[in-house]
């Protein structure tokens, strides 16, 4: 069965499984009338690129399906989990690969400590440049790429309420190029029920819309805070706002889930506007995912991105 056929079967037979399905993002219930929630479009990542080039400008996004190796992706979440074990992150006695959050009481140091020294790894540098990523970037830019360094990686434990607000990525690169790609890579299987990412759909252009507003806004601004995410036209932590479905009312249209799977990536434009929703992962697994971002080695790079991540660092953007 080809990924279109899949997905057109999957939405046929989990219509009513959507009808019923409550997402919460920030405390905050997604409306589950079709209007207001669909599905991502998932891609077959063999197509030719000039297909996949037609559908990332005509959508603001592109699910890449098993587009990297399951086993090497299921590999990588063993040995993150692993390494946060010390912390007390991972339920005793579990299998790390499952991700199976303790409960609580984890040590808030070590474990930033930790993350920080993952944030570093070179085999994490590898796993986001496995050869499939690479050559997909390479085949869209028709040129030299570059992965910028700081790259962001994070776990989401199951019932926490703090999900990520609904915004568009380039309101924290304003100081590079705005030819950027965003790729979302699930590590493991990110189930609905699990808050992996949701799309609002149509808004690519949107984005574009309000960043030119900004734009406007922050005209009479230093040039430095006019780069700024956090500047004072802008809203909290740069997001446009934490109630996202009053934004799909507003714009009247709907945001798209998926239920992704290990080895599946979602490239993204700058601009394209997305959330996450609640982990409600009944077994206690921990969401985990890394975000990082590909442009063309020739155009302007934002001189903030070249440093791997640390805890402190959003105050820069």
């Amino acid at each position: 069965m080809s990924v279109r056929m899949a997905v057109e079967f999957e939405e046929t037979s989990m219509t009513s499984l959507i009808m019923e399905k409550s997402l919460v993002s920030n405390n905050f219930t997604l409306s589950n009338q079709p209007e207001r929630l669909g599905w991502l479009t998932p891609t077959d990542p063999h197509q030719p690129i000039g297909v996949l080039r037609e559908q990332y400008e005509a959508q603001g996004y592109v699910w890449l399906k098993h587009l990297l190796d399951p086993d090497e992706v299921w590999d990588f979440r063993r040995r993150y989990f692993e390494a946060l074990r010390p912390a007390g992150l991972v339920a005793p006695g579990s299998d790390p690969r499952e991700g199976i959050y303790a409960g609580g009481g984890e040590d808030k140091r070590l474990l930033t400590e930790k993350t920080v020294e993952i944030a570093r790894w070179a085999a994490y540098e590898a796993f986001c440049l496995a050869k499939p990523i690479l050559n997909f970037y390479e085949a869209l830019f028709a040129e030299p790429v570059y992965l910028h360094k700081r790259m962001l990686i994070r776990h989401t434990r199951p019932g926490d309420p703090n999900c990520t607000g609904a915004h568009y990525d380039l309101v924290y690169l304003r100081a590079g190029t705005d030819q950027i790609c965003t790729s979302w890579i699930p590590i493991g299987d990110i189930p609905v029920e699990m808050g992996g990412l949701i799309y609002l759909e149509g808004s690519d252009g949107w984005g574009r819309t309000m960043e030119a507003e900004f734009s406007v806004k922050n005209a009479d601004l230093s040039p430095e805070e006019r780069l700024s995410a956090y500047n004072r036209n802008m809203n909290e932590g740069g997001w446009l706002t934490k109630n996202v479905p009053e934004l799909a009312e507003r714009l009247n249209t709907r945001w798209l889930m998926a239920d992704y799977e290990a080895g599946d990536m979602v490239v993204h434009s700058p601009y394209m506007i997305h959330a996450s929703t609640m982990n409600e992962n009944a077994e206690g697994r921990m969401r985990l995912s890394t975000d990082i971002r590909f442009q063309r080695a020739s155009d302007r790079i934002d001189p903030r991105w070249q440093n791997h991540w640390r805890p402190d660092d959003e105050k820069k953007f």
